[in-house]
């Protein structure tokens, strides 16, 4: 079912339609959170990421928010209703999406990170000018700003690269790039492989231990600045995809997952000094985003293996866990405590007529030394 974009137009021909938002809570207790099924839909008839809705719901909720965009989940921690974020989503429209002037969705948002502004421009009439940036959802658009934002440099350095690369293969040179000037007449630029000969010279030069392992030395330097500079370039949700492409076959998988958790132990062990007092907020992380059930971390901190690391450490590593399973534990007992009383208050009394009620008879006594005299008393 759809609905006016703007609900306070009711005209039934209203040319901006939207689909409903379907809502559906998961979990129990303190794990609970709400899934918006439909936001992908909601998000493109709105001309906005799917982020910016679901960040504008934590943000007026004060809850915390998770977005999958490989699997369209996106998510609001706690109960809440469709109809309650539907009001709430109303919100969103009137100061993110329509128009100050018309009053019509036809707005594109253009961010600019370095003077931290965020500019509003209409189809309909031509309107533009700037948003409150008031608004906590403001930080959050700064910092991650629509793909068809056209104020981004990084998108005028790309294109510039990529003019002058085709101007290189084309043997063009760019007017802003000068030819080198031609050598003297008199001076004689030495032959090409001179240099490459020198270098293969230099490499054979010392072959003692300590130059070999001093040469090792440099190359795995040089390797780790190329590894940081390569994941430096990639977003941190391309990062979290990268990392769900690896783990995403523990989702309903109990063997999968436990698995997963020997793993965490090995990771512990080699990074035991940084890692160790994170346990309890990775196991929180993992369970949150459903790579881990509570059945199988409960089964999983009662009894300790030494088959992948030390008993020792797979003793402490639990040890640091007990937090997080003590909060699992509560939560578990809140919710079943919770459906008992549910289960007793849909319990219904029923009158039957038919019952037979018993008849109380009087039973006289024929031993008179049980009979009181009350003015003996």
């Amino acid at each position: 079912m759809s609905v006016n974009v703007n609900r306070s137009v009711s005209d039934q021909f209203y040319r901006y339609k939207m689909p409903r938002l379907i809502a559906k809570v998961e979990g129990k207790g303190n794990g609970i959170k709400t899934v918006i099924v439909n936001m992908v839909d909601v998000a493109k008839a709105l001309n906005r990421p799917p982020t910016y809705p679901t960040k504008y719901f934590g943000c007026e909720l004060g809850a915390q928010t998770q977005f999958d965009v490989k699997n369209d989940r996106y998510i609001v921690n706690g109960s809440h209703e469709a109809n309650k974020l539907q009001d709430m989503l109303d919100g969103f429209i009137k100061k993110f999406v329509l128009c100050p002037e018309c009053e019509n969705p036809e707005t594109d948002l253009h961010v600019n990170p370095k003077k931290q502004t965020i500019g509003n421009s209409c189809k309909a009439c031509g309107y533009r000018g700037m948003l409150d940036t008031h608004h906590k959802l403001c930080t959050f658009i700064l910092k991650n700003p629509p793909e068809n934002s056209d104020s981004g440099t990084g998108k005028k350095e790309k294109e510039k690269k990529n003019r002058k690369g085709k101007d290189k293969e084309n043997g063009s040179v760019s007017s802003s790039e000068t030819p080198p000037p031609p050598p003297p007449p008199n001076e004689i630029s030495p032959p090409p492989h001179t240099v490459e000969e020198e270098e293969d010279d230099d490499w054979g030069e010392d072959t003692t231990e300590e130059a070999q392992r001093r040469r090792m030395d440099e190359i795995s330097d040089h390797a780790k600045v190329l590894t940081l500079s390569d994941d430096l370039e990639r977003t941190i949700e391309e990062r979290v995809n990268i990392l769900f492409d690896f783990v995403k076959f523990c989702h309903n998988n109990k063997k999968a997952q436990r698995y997963l958790l020997h793993g965490l132990e090995c990771v512990v062990a080699m990074h035991q000094a940084q890692l160790i007092s994170k346990i309890p907020h990775i196991l929180k992380e993992m369970y949150d985003a459903d790579l881990l059930e509570e059945e199988v971390i409960i089964s999983w901190s009662e009894k300790a293996s030494k088959k992948y690391v030390s008993k020792e450490l797979a003793k402490e590593i639990r040890v640091k866990a007990e937090p997080f399973i003590k909060w699992l534990k509560e939560a578990e007992e809140e919710s079943s405590g919770g459906e008992e009383d549910d289960e007793d208050e849909n319990i219904e009394v029923v009158y039957s007529k038919t019952a037979s009620v018993p008849k109380v008879e009087t039973v006289k006594s024929d031993n008179k030394d049980d009979d009181i005299d009350i003015d003996a008393i």
